[in-house]
């Protein structure tokens, strides 16, 4: 199974940090994480490797703008990316643009959206409906 996880900021990069040492663990899963370029900040390659996150397979390099315009760019460029990768299933992490650009698109090219959101009170996914 080819796993997606698609992220925007340090905050996503927390959540998936649980998510992909699990799916890490796994032999059967190929986990892929693409990452907005939201908040792309030069101290991205060191939180990744502080969180010994897996490298991250695609830099959508949306930058700055209004939510809506992130939000557009981020369509325009995870769309081909889905494609090309072809995920089985698509996990967005948290509730900013970057997650709710990733279920649009999983949803747009069938791939299985899934929303995760965790915190330290609580633990729990959440799957889009369909």
């Amino acid at each position: 199974m080819r796993v997606l996880s698609v992220v925007g900021g340090r905050p996503n990069l927390l959540q998936l940090a649980p998510v992909a040492r699990a799916l890490g663990e796994s032999r059967d899963v190929e986990h892929l994480i693409v990452h907005a370029g939201r908040h792309d900040a030069p101290d991205l390659a060191a939180a990744i490797d502080e969180l010994e996150l897996p490298p991250v397979q695609s830099h959508l390099e949306v930058g700055a703008g209004s939510d809506g315009v992130r939000t557009g760019l981020m369509l325009q460029r995870l769309e081909p990316a889905l494609a090309d990768l072809q995920p089985d299933v698509v996990l967005a992490y948290g509730d900013d643009t970057a997650a709710a650009a990733a279920a649009l698109a999983a949803a747009t090219l069938g791939s299985s959206p899934t929303r995760s959101r965790i915190s330290s009170s609580s633990r729990h996914a959440t799957r889009s409906a369909r």
